[in-house]
């Protein structure tokens, strides 16, 4: 490990990941900006700069002992889950650490460390990896978020809620694209996979969940 990825803690990763913190008095304008800063690519020159070296640290396994603690966990999900769609695009290894990220969700789920997550935006990227992965279990991992998501949603600020009501209907549209596919068919070309002819179909639309997440 060179010194730039060494001088990285779990904290590092989420002060920048999370700059409004987790503080519920966030304004919604500024809360909103920062998710699309997150989730829609703006953030990729910056996570190569700053994280590329450990994000390649965390796809060979030696930080999982970030794992011991709730915030050194989301940390790790952020890195495997996040941080290599960014350092890997346009390359089969952007989803080759899906399915590190999910285990590590389905253990904090169990193990208690989810639920002592202080903020709403935390727990969303905690489950991020339920409908990221694929597999033979996807449909009952979305089902699982979905609930996930509708609890974070009643829970969350008054302000915040209409963020958080967009997100449970994003976690229906993947729902709905995996129940139909079985996978995701926006990956098809760069992993080498044939495309159906529904799928071509729905390819040629672009109407991608995710890139439809935010939009207004």
């Amino acid at each position: 490990m060179n010194n730039l990825a060494a001088s990285h803690t779990p904290q590092s990763v989420l002060s920048f990941w999370f700059p409004e913190g987790s503080s519920p008095n966030v304004d919604r304008e500024t809360h909103h900006q920062h998710w699309v800063w997150r989730m829609r690519g703006k953030a990729d020159a910056q996570i190569v700069a700053r994280f590329g070296e450990l994000t390649c640290e965390a796809a060979e396994g030696l930080l999982s002992h970030w794992a011991e603690t709730p915030e050194g966990r989301l940390a790790l999900i952020v890195v495997l889950d996040q941080f290599s769609r960014a350092v890997f695009r346009d390359s089969p290894r952007a989803y080759a650490q899906d399915l590190a990220a999910l285990q590590l969700t389905l253990e904090g789920l169990k193990n208690g460390h989810y639920e002592t997550l202080p903020a709403p935006w935390f727990k969303i990227v905690f489950g991020l990896p339920l409908g990221h992965c694929e597999g033979p279990d996807h449909l009952q991992r979305l089902d699982l978020l979905l609930q996930l998501r509708q609890q974070i949603h009643a829970e969350a600020p008054d302000h915040l809620k209409p963020i958080y009501a967009s997100l449970i209907t994003q976690a229906e549209d993947v729902r709905s694209v995996i129940q139909a596919f079985g996978r995701h068919p926006h990956r098809n070309a760069l992993l080498g996979r044939e495309s159906t002819p529904a799928e071509r179909a729905y390819i040629e639309k672009g109407e991608f969940p995710h890139q439809r997440a935010f939009q207004r």
